[in-house]
């Protein structure tokens, strides 16, 4: 009783301590003033944007150079009137982000209520909306609440899950559209201070994004627990409507915020880099607050959305699983709430780590920027190791049983810690792994931009060459934690291991976070006309957080695979299949099926991309033929034509891939029954992986080349370069065909394989019952 009382305190302090730490990161954020003060003469436009002064791009500065200094006084552009621009640009994305993400939200909301009914209609008809109570399924001689009570019960799950996760995003966007300009100003005292505003910046998402995840995760566990009382069977059960509430508005953020930030940045790169030879964010180009404001919805907000989803998926993976243990059935709560226990440890951790990085071992030079990030996922590993030891002696009983697909496996605690350790580890090789295949540090990517000398096919085929072969480390981590766990605790180590991965979610959130607002920072810079010196700071900023959001994809990917499968062996235990055959050609029909959603539902994804970036070429196109000035900078481009094209296309086009993922397990066990379902789930998970590692490497690795010859930071670089050479148009088409891989399909595709997994769990019951209506 005691241990219960003490996890009742440990798990609302922590995530308490974790919002007031991102409040205090906010309010350190917001003493850097952006003034929206306007001198006269200034140029302002009051229609159709401000008509900003164009800099000459034609000097290259060596990186090195005034980059290292951090008290470099004030260069020409940098001053009041910079200030003024900074503010104007900035309110103009957000204000971009806002209306996007409303709209985005009104659509949600009506689909949120419709599925909620649904989860209703279907679970309640598992036992034709009886009232009346019912033998538990796992416990025997013990009685469970109606069937009525987990379909009224699990549609408010969905809901809270749904609402959790766009507060989730929307706080995300909001503090990353907050601190973008305050990065770009902060730059004008050095990297070090730019590096801090950034990445408090992306702490301050991390935090409340986890925190919040974690508390209201708890609350709903004890205030559903008023209703339930002793019937955990129940309770947990219907606790894993959240999970899909979180993934379902997760699936929605990253397909509409992928399709609209890439159908701008697309745009923007072809016409103004390729055909009209401009720098990148420059204020001449109709789609450049388009491609900036795409970064906050797409990158922040569909992202926060994302490792929300995988959280909550896994945590509730866990809880469900648990419930049905031997310490599930003691109603042993300290025990059964060990996954909230690990969260609340891991955001103790992440609040020590990140101060190490702002307060402690402060960033003065371009070189520190990236070792800082790394630092950062090395010790979160380290501490959480030592605190998920802890917790695993603390919470849980020396032995218990778990269940294993009818049979009873002996577990120990120390086997559980194990388990936790070996998905934080692996998570850590994945990070390094992709981190080797996407940096411009090392040779893959020094490869992929040498092939630009020969035009842009042969950049494209070095790129998927080495998306390809980057699959291979990550692929062998998750299969050893798969082993590790299984072998360990069943299906349950499984499912902590992928918590494991998680654990240390508000800093790779803040990692995360910090790459689009340094990008934002950068494209503010070039458009408020400050010096070169001050973009060379951005610069050096936003390519480090390539790298490290190619590694928060790497993470979601690895733990989705992870969270995918313990959600899969909770949904085989709860419709009753004792074995998933693959001879049985029920189930190998499902296996073909589901190895080949994957390729159908990123087919839709960059289909969607491709026709919306047309439009906004043919946009672009049409304004520098047609706006007098324009290309000399003495007019106005229409900015907000551009996010319209943006909005009407992510907005229409999300739909068709979230009806795939949505109806594909509906379809599969309410016709062709659950052993078809569970053969379609293995294979949209084994497929799913490999094309979203390879896709976000490729797309990741592009990028960096281009960013490797932009820079010219090296003599094998300025042989490539400078910006407009052969080479580097060939890098730019290579970015443009990776934008789509890494920024919708790649990280897309995670959240098919996690939703598709807690649909069927949630639904299990009903497919149990009347599934199989052609294959009976």
């Amino acid at each position: 009783m005691g241990s219960a009382a003490a996890a009742d305190v440990v798990i609302p302090a922590c995530a308490a301590v974790g919002i007031a730490f991102a409040l205090w990161q906010w309010f350190l954020v917001s003493k850097v003033k952006v003034s929206a003060y306007a001198a006269p003469g200034n140029g302002h436009g009051h229609h159709g944007g401000p008509v900003f002064r164009v800099e000459d791009d034609e000097e290259d500065v060596a990186m090195g150079g005034a980059a290292g200094h951090d008290d470099e006084e004030e260069g020409a552009g940098d001053g009041t009137i910079a200030v003024a621009r900074c503010a104007e640009i900035q309110s103009a994305i957000a204000v971009g982000a806002n209306s996007f993400l409303f709209t985005q939200y009104k659509y949600l909301a009506a689909f949120t209520a419709i599925f909620a009914v649904v989860i209703f209609l279907f679970l309640g008809s598992v036992h034709r909306f009886s009232t009346d109570s019912r033998p538990c399924q796992y416990t025997t001689g013990r009685t469970c609440k109606p069937a009525l009570a987990n379909a009224a019960f699990s549609s408010l799950a969905f809901l809270l899950g749904a609402a959790t996760s766009v507060v989730s995003g929307y706080l995300g966007m909001r503090i990353a559209t907050y601190a973008n300009a305050r990065t770009t100003l902060e730059a004008r005292r050095g990297v070090g201070a730019a590096f801090a505003t950034a990445f408090r910046s992306g702490a301050v998402m991390g935090f409340l994004l986890s925190s919040l995840g974690l508390l209201v995760l708890y609350a709903t566990i004890r205030a559903f627990g008023l209703y339930y009382g002793d019937d955990w069977e129940g309770l947990y059960e219907s606790v894993t409507g959240y999970g899909l509430g979180g993934s379902s508005m997760a699936l929605f953020g990253r397909v509409g915020g992928g399709i609209y930030t890439k159908a701008a940045d697309v745009g923007a790169d072809l016409v103004g880099k390729v055909e009209r030879n401009i720098p990148e964010d420059d204020p001449r180009n109709p789609a450049v607050i388009a491609d900036n404001v795409g970064d906050n919805v797409g990158d922040i907000a569909g992202m926060g959305s994302d490792l929300f989803g995988s959280y909550a998926e896994s945590t509730c993976a866990a809880l469900f699983v648990a419930s049905i243990s031997s310490f599930g059935a003691d109603h042993d709560f300290a025990a059964v709430a060990y996954p909230l226990l690990i969260s609340a440890a891991g955001l103790l951790v992440c609040l020590v780590t990140t101060l190490l990085a702002t307060d402690v071992f402060r960033v003065k030079t371009v070189r520190g920027v990236a070792q800082a990030l790394k630092l950062q996922l090395v010790v979160s590993t380290a501490l959480m190791t030592v605190a998920a030891l802890v917790v695993s002696f603390a919470a849980l009983p020396a032995r218990f049983t778990m269940f294993d697909f009818g049979e009873v496996k002996q577990v120990k605690n120390w086997h559980l810690f194990f388990c936790v350790a070996i998905g934080l580890w692996a998570g850590l090789a994945i990070g390094f792994t992709t981190e080797y295949f996407t940096s411009n540090a090392y040779s893959p990517v020094r490869d992929v931009a040498d092939s630009c000398k020969t035009g842009a096919a042969t950049n494209v085929i070095f790129g998927l060459a080495l998306g390809y072969k980057s699959v291979i480390v990550p692929v062998f981590a998750i299969a050893v934690s798969i082993y590790v766990g299984f072998t360990l605790a069943s299906i349950y180590g499984i499912a902590v291991a992928a918590l494991g991965m998680l654990s240390t979610v508000a800093t790779g959130l803040a990692i995360d976070a910090y790459g689009p607002i340094s990008d934002n920072a950068g494209g503010i810079a070039e458009m408020a006309g400050m010096s070169r010196r001050i973009r060379q700071r951005t610069d050096a900023l936003d390519a480090a957080g390539n790298t490290t959001a190619a590694i928060g994809k790497g993470f979601a990917i690895g733990s989705a695979a992870l969270v995918s499968l313990a959600l899969f062996g909770a949904f085989v235990s709860r419709a009753g299949v004792t074995d998933v055959n693959v001879l049985n050609p029920k189930v190998f029909v499902g296996l073909l099926v589901g190895a080949m959603l994957p390729y159908w539902f990123s087919a839709m994804t960059m289909k969607s991309v491709g026709s919306a970036a047309l439009r906004m070429v043919e946009e672009v196109r049409r304004q520098f033929a047609t706006i007098p000035g324009l290309m000399e900078g003495r007019a106005a481009p229409d900015y907000a034509r551009c996010v319209r094209i943006s909005t009407d296309a992510s907005l229409r086009k999300m739909m068709p891939p979230g009806a795939l993922v949505l109806l594909a397990p509906l379809i599969a066990g309410t016709f062709f029954g659950v052993r078809t379902l569970a053969g379609l789930l293995a294979g949209a998970l084994v497929s799913g992986v490999q094309i979203a590692i390879s896709a976000s490497n490729s797309g990741g690795a592009w990028d960096n080349a281009k960013k490797y010859i932009e820079a010219g930071a090296s003599d094998h670089a300025k042989s490539l370069g400078p910006k407009g050479s052969d080479a580097h148009k060939a890098a730019v088409i290579g970015d443009t065909i990776g934008d789509p891989l890494k920024d919708t399909s790649g990280p897309s595709l995670n959240i098919l394989i996690k939703l598709m997994a807690v649909e069927s769990l949630v639904f299990a019951p009903f497919f149990a019952a009347h599934g199989g209506l052609i294959f009976k």
